[in-house]
C-alpha cells in the first residue's frame, strides 16, 4: 500500500467515525421526541376520564361561560368515534354530525377548533416529532418539540410546537401554525397540580393570534381518570341522554 493510499484510507475512516455518532444522536433525538409526545398524550388522556370542566369564551364584544360534562376513553371515543364526530345541541334537542370540512371551525364559538378537541388521537401517529431545543419556560426545564404532518395525514395544522417538562412530559405550551407558516393561536397550560391519580395542568388558555381580544380558558373542576366507563355510553342514542 502506497503512502498516498494509506492517507486516503485514514481520512475515510476518520469521516466514518464522525458521521456515525451524529446519525446515532439524531435517531436518539427522534425517539426521545416521539416518546415525550406519547407520554404527554397519555398523561393528559389516561385510559379513560370523566368529569366537569368549565369553558370561558372572551371576545371584544361578549363573554360567556359554559359547563362541560366530558367522557372519553382511549384515543378514539369522545365527541368522536373513530373518524366520525357529532355534537348534541340541547337547546334544539338535535344531534349534528361534524363533517371533515368543518374540523377547522370553532367549537361552540370558542378558540378551540373541532379538530383541537380530538387532536390527541392524531398527534401521536399523524406527525413526525423532532426535538429542536431545550428551554426554560416559567422556571421549568422543557423540551421544545416540532410536529410536522406526515404525508397524507388528515390534519388541519401545517406545524405545531409543543413544550413539555423534560422530567415528566407535562405539557406547558403549544403553538399552532397554518400551512403557510403563520402563527394562528397559542395554548398555555398552568395551575399544575394533582388531578385524580396524576399531576397535570388544570387551566388551559387558548389565545388567538389573528383575532385580537379572542381567548378561551378551560378549567378542570372535578375530573376522574381511569374510571370504568360503559361501552353504551359512546353511542348517538346516549349522547342526548347523559345527565
Amino acid at each position: 500500500m502506497s503512502i498516498m493510499k494509506l492517507r486516503i484510507f485514514t481520512v475515510i475512516l476518520f469521516l466514518i467515525f464522525l458521521i456515525l455518532p451524529t446519525a446515532r444522536f439524531s435517531y436518539a433525538e427522534a425517539q426521545d421526541a416521539s416518546d415525550l409526545i406519547k407520554r404527554s398524550d397519555d398523561l393528559m388522556r389516561g385510559e379513560s376520564n370523566k368529569g366537569i370542566y368549565t369553558m370561558r369564551i372572551s371576545t371584544p364584544r361578549w363573554e360567556r361561560e359554559l359547563k362541560l360534562q366530558v367522557y372519553s376513553r382511549g384515543r378514539d371515543k369522545m365527541l368522536r368515534i373513530k373518524n366520525e364526530m357529532w355534537n348534541y345541541l340541547p337547546n334544539v334537542e338535535k344531534i349534528i354530525k361534524i363533517p371533515p370540512s368543518m374540523m377547522l371551525q370553532p367549537w361552540m364559538g370558542s378558540d378551540f377548533a373541532n379538530e383541537d378537541l380530538v387532536k390527541e388521537s392524531s398527534i401521536v401517529n399523524d406527525y413526525t416529532h423532532t426535538l429542536i431545543a431545550e428551554e426554560i419556560l416559567d422556571g421549568h426545564v422543557t423540551s421544545k418539540i416540532e410536529l410536522i404532518p406526515n404525508p397524507g395525514a388528515s390534519v388541519i395544522w401545517g406545524r405545531i410546537y409543543r413544550w413539555v417538562r423534560s422530567s415528566d412530559a407535562v405539557p406547558l405550551k403549544e403553538e399552532y401554525y397554518n400551512e403557510k407558516g403563520r402563527l394562528i393561536k397559542v395554548l398555555d397550560y398552568s395551575d399544575i397540580g394533582q388531578v385524580s391519580d396524576r399531576v397535570i395542568p388544570k387551566v388551559w388558555a387558548m389565545t388567538s393570534r389573528i383575532k385580537e381580544g379572542h381567548s378561551t380558558i378551560i378549567k378542570l373542576m372535578d375530573v376522574e381518570y381511569n374510571a370504568p366507563l360503559d361501552e353504551d355510553l359512546f353511542t348517538l342514542t346516549n349522547l342526548q341522554k347523559i345527565p
